[in-house]
């Protein structure tokens, strides 16, 4: 696992992108979860993937239908 540390300066910039809440950073998970709407973001290779839960869902849905 990846426990690359998101620098301070972008923790304190970034937010979520469906209620613009603050984000709680989990270095050892490597997620960022809401505060507000509880999301868990994840962070892959050290980017924050912080696109919108529907676009992550139907990414994975695309995914595994291909791998079928």
């Amino acid at each position: 696992m990846n426990t690359t540390e998101l620098p301070k300066q972008l923790l304190e910039v970034i937010c979520c992108p469906m209620d613009k809440a603050d984000l709680k950073y989990d270095k050892t998970a490597q997620t960022l979860t809401c505060k507000k709407c509880k999301y868990v973001y994840p962070i892959i290779d050290g980017i924050p993937d912080l696109r919108p839960p529907e676009m992550i869902e139907a990414e994975k849905s695309k995914s595994s239908q291909q791998s079928k």
